[in-house]
């Protein structure tokens, strides 16, 4: 059974995107965002989390799968990371995640 949920996905350039997507597709946030190509987020790894490319900043107040040993490493060795960052091929959108709100994280020239 199909399901849609609504979330907001703020650029770069801080301009928000309000989406409808779906959450029978077992689609990350990352996906979704490649989706869109003015989001520019690259996912260089595919999702594995072995790079930063898709870091997002978490605005909403969702109780989100905890972070795996592989995301914290990245998020390690990452620029610009916050409290609130995830790396968004780990989050996977799911009905409950309906109103989530996430800022792209900058990117990094290194």
């Amino acid at each position: 059974m199909e399901q849609d949920i609504n979330i907001e996905v703020i650029d770069r350039e801080g301009v928000s995107h309000p989406l409808s997507v779906p959450t029978d597709m077992n689609l990350n946030l990352m996906e979704i965002c490649k989706m869109n190509e003015s989001f520019m987020v690259e996912g260089e790894c595919g999702g594995m989390a072995m790079c930063a490319t898709c870091q997002v900043y978490v605005l909403s107040d969702h109780d989100l799968k905890d972070q795996s040993d592989d995301e914290l490493d990245m998020l390690d060795q990452a620029f610009f990371v916050e409290d609130n960052s995830r790396l968004g091929c780990q989050i996977y959108l799911k009905p409950e995640h309906e109103g989530l709100k996430i800022k792209i994280a900058p990117k990094s020239d290194a």
